[in-house]
């Protein structure tokens, strides 16, 4: 399995270590059987020595000691691989999942991406702890106990291999069956959390339209098909003990039975030698049987380990489809150009941009403007590279954004989300956020980007000021706290240019006013590229882009479009009266 290249050179030294312990541990679980079958015979023969008995003893107490002992070392030494294996395997999980693009995350989900890295490694890890050992020590527990019996007698021998082609054949009947089913319990388990999550972010609305009961009905519905599966595959398997337990019993009668009729047909001297050596071919058998249930109990996790094995090679192994390019630098400064292109998304029926052509310069104001679904968002999150474009190419500083490294590009760029995105943690945490090329940002620029920002109200209401403590999503602070936040995230940044998609849409009219005067102040020698929806937002704007169905319909300032862009026309009447309009 391709998850286990991530094995080290002294992981592999510990595994050659710990089968080095359980080849010593296997000789001396097999080395009790001879003393013990050494002490009967001279208890049960005339004329027997005390001191042989006692040192046999002796010897079967050691094995047993030391044969503890190198088990305990073992278990240490596993428990401690397997933890650093489920380790490197969660860093590696989560550090490919950060250089996932939209499209990699929605091939597969968050639900499941989140499962996959969880429950999945933990059953990894559990399964590579036990298997570590069990996987080991049952075949070499195995094989050197039948060599040791195929030769005692045919009649005991034929006996254990009934009782071992039985064990065999409930293991495969078992197998077959229950693996398909570990499979869906592992789709399952996702669709569990999906709804978990669904529930979890809509708790509000929810709340608000008394859907509790519609909503319990949905999980209901896939925590009983997962609930179903996994009876099944525990009902399989729970027959699996008690028929070990039968085996084990028959066996043991079966050679006590056997052993009756030698001790009937041997002499007075032979009677103590069959004594002891079915007391050690007892001892040998239950070996070999103990290795077999071993085993099994590592086969009903192996299935479900061998499926979270896949998934999450699957995860580690997906080709990205947005790949670094070698630029780290430019010569120009704050361009950006649109060159013929079209973007469709994945699986997509129709493309969602057509033939865009756009060059800005540095400095200028921009502002993308259209109905929903015009595609105003997916035009600005070509800029970063959070997709790749169909058709064409986009120029930043000159240079297409495919041939920069990630770093670099990303670098250049201070971006606002559509929704503001928050990190559990500090006011100045979330403010000084990410790494920063040029310069480092101190608390002056931090509080600079906040008074910016129109947020220094609320942060210095807080007794705390910069290390006022932050919520996951910003779960305590308002819709509009949260934006300006956001909006002050990338004013430190004080990058080459700055992004704003949509980000003003929880603020006030006078809020709003407030912050695009000081932004405008604050980033004259920057470009600017927002998307709007109201028109005073970005009336002022160097430039305005129309979209409509994916096509830019207008560019222009606001006036000029007043007069040759009936689709800005109509935006415009929709949020302001002919009046506001002239006095605009």
């Amino acid at each position: 399995m391709s998850i286990f290249r991530n094995l080290t050179k002294v992981d592999y030294l510990v595994i050659l270590l710990c089968i080095g312990l359980i080849f010593a541990q296997v000789w001396l679980d097999l080395k009790m059987p001879e003393y013990l079958n050494v002490v009967i015979t001279a208890a049960t023969s005339p004329g027997h020595s005390m001191a042989e008995i006692w040192s046999n003893g002796g010897l079967m107490l050691a094995c047993a000691i030391s044969s503890a002992i190198l088990a305990v070392v073992t278990g240490f030494f596993v428990a401690q691989l397997a933890t650093r294996f489920s380790k490197s395997l969660r860093s590696q999980v989560f550090s490919k999942v950060q250089s996932f693009s939209s499209e990699e995350i929605n091939k597969f989900s968050t639900a499941s991406l989140i499962t996959r890295s969880t429950n999945d490694i933990t059953q990894i890890q559990m399964t590579f702890a036990m298997g570590m050992q069990v996987l080991i020590k049952a075949p070499i527990m195995a094989i050197w106990a039948i060599t040791k019996i195929v030769n005692t007698s045919w009649q005991w021998s034929l006996a254990t291999g009934i009782t071992v082609a039985i064990i065999a054949i409930c293991v495969l009947v078992a197998l077959f069956v229950t693996l398909p089913k570990f499979r869906r319990i592992q789709k399952q388990t996702d669709e569990v959390n999906n709804a978990m999550r669904e529930d979890l972010r809509g708790v509000r609305v929810i709340r608000a339209y008394n859907a509790e009961n519609f909503q319990e009905a949905k999980f209901n519905k896939v925590n009983d098909n997962l609930t179903r599966t996994n009876l099944f595959v525990n009902r399989v398997l729970s027959i699996m003990s008690p028929m070990m337990m039968l085996c084990m019993s028959g066996l043991t009668l079966a050679i006590y039975i056997i052993a009756c009729y030698l001790f009937n047909s041997a002499d007075l001297l032979g009677r103590g030698a069959i004594i002891g050596n079915m007391m050690e071919f007892t001892s040998y058998a239950i070996q070999v049987v103990m290795s077999f249930m071993m085993l099994i109990i590592v086969f009903i996790m192996l299935p479900r380990a061998i499926t979270a094995g896949k998934r999450v090679s699957e995860v580690i192994n997906t080709p990205l489809s947005i790949k670094d390019g070698t630029v780290t630098s430019s010569t120009e400064r704050g361009t950006i150009e649109f060159k013929n292109v079209t973007f469709q998304y994945p699986h997509a029926e129709a493309a969602l941009l057509k033939d865009i052509n756009l060059k800005i310069n540095q400095g200028e104001t921009v502002a993308f403007i259209g109905s929903t679904g015009s595609g105003k968002s997916t035009i600005i999150n070509l800029i970063p590279r959070f997709y790749d474009v169909t058709e064409g190419e986009v120029l930043v500083d000159g240079i297409n954004v495919k041939d920069y490294t990630l770093h670099a590009l990303h670098d250049k760029i201070g971006y606002v989300s559509q929704k503001a995105v928050l990190f559990n943690g500090t006011v100045r945490e979330n403010i000084d956020f990410g790494e920063k090329t040029n310069h480092q940002i101190d608390d002056s620029q931090i509080m600079t980007a906040i008074e910016v920002a129109q947020a220094s109200d609320f942060v210095n209401s807080k007794e705390e000021k910069l290390d006022a403590h932050i919520e996951q999503g910003g779960a305590n602070l308002s819709g509009g706290q949260k934006q300006r936040i956001s909006i002050a995230r990338a004013i430190a940044r004080d990058p080459e240019i700055y992004i704003f998609d949509d980000s003003f849409s929880a603020l006030d009219y006078q809020t709003d006013q407030k912050l695009r005067a000081e932004l405008r102040k604050h980033t004259k020698d920057a470009t600017v590229i927002m998307v709007a929806q109201r028109i005073g937002t970005i009336k002022n704007a160097d430039k305005i882009v129309v979209l409509e169905n994916g096509e830019m319909v207008g560019v222009g300032t606001h006036q000029e479009l007043l007069k040759t862009c009936p689709t800005y026309q109509e935006i415009a009447l929709s949020q302001l009266s002919k009046e506001e309009l002239e006095n605009a």
